[in-house]
């Protein structure tokens, strides 16, 4: 049965792998280059010693997915909104598991008193754009060709969803 609980250190390697297939096979992240184990572990501290959730979907002790949020703006005037990213494996795509994590994220910036979760979303993934909407993410921005990943252009779609208190 999959479940949503909180990352700990040792599920790094397991979000490396999920995190480094998307940097080699998708626009969803817009890097050329994979990260090592000390990158996202130093990344996740950095995520915990912030105050930000680093959430994984479970099956027993597979990791089927993880979700975060960060900082969307370095400035102290946008400390109330955050911007999220959600990851599934490939092999476990589409079976509602980026759902489980989206709403589970949605609740903990909710009980942190955040005011609004911004989505950077490129304009092609029509997937992660559903998503997004279904949980009541409205578009705010589309910028063209403002990335380039595989040799084209990359359009990007900015949503936002402002939390009710």
């Amino acid at each position: 049965m999959v479940s949503v609980r909180s990352a700990t250190i040792e599920d790094i390697p397991a979000i490396l792998s999920i995190y480094n297939d998307a940097v080699r096979h998708t626009t969803a992240i817009w890097i050329d280059e994979e990260a090592d184990f000390d990158n996202r572990r130093d990344w996740f501290m950095e995520r915990r010693v912030a105050g930000f959730p680093v959430l994984v979907a479970t099956d027993g002790d597979e990791i089927l997915g993880y979700a975060t949020y960060g900082p969307f703006r370095p400035h102290e005037g946008y400390r109330h909104t955050v911007e999220n990213s959600v990851y599934v494996r490939a092999d476990r795509r589409g079976r509602g598991i980026g759902a489980m994590l989206l709403a589970s994220l949605i609740e903990a910036a909710r009980s942190e008193g955040r005011h609004v979760i911004v989505a950077a979303i490129e304009a092609g993934n029509e997937v992660s754009l559903a998503l997004h909407a279904r949980f009541g993410f409205r578009e705010t921005a589309r910028m063209p060709e403002v990335g380039r990943k595989f040799g084209r252009w990359l359009d990007l779609v900015m949503m936002q969803l402002i939390i009710e208190d």
